[in-house]
């Protein structure tokens, strides 16, 4: 699974997968349409749905911030 989610950050932008800081958002690594991207991109590659109340900055702040909310939403 987690090579899944790596793979889709990479397709999107390069620049997760080295990011080492503690808030992507905030640093300008990525921005809310790329956040959007993300969301769909997980969501059908794993085929659920990623509550919208999910969809904070605190699941978005690195590459491993996502990888855990993904590990709660497929349990």
């Amino acid at each position: 699974m987690e090579e899944k989610i790596i793979a889709i950050l990479n397709g999107i932008d390069p620049a997760i997968e080295s990011y080492d800081g503690s808030n992507m958002l905030e640093d300008g690594t990525i921005d809310s349409f790329e956040v959007i991207d993300i969301v769909a991109a997980l969501e059908e590659e794993f085929g659920t749905e990623i509550d919208a109340a999910l969809v904070i900055a605190e699941n978005f702040a690195n590459k491993e911030a996502i990888i855990k909310m993904m590990r709660g939403v497929l349990g």
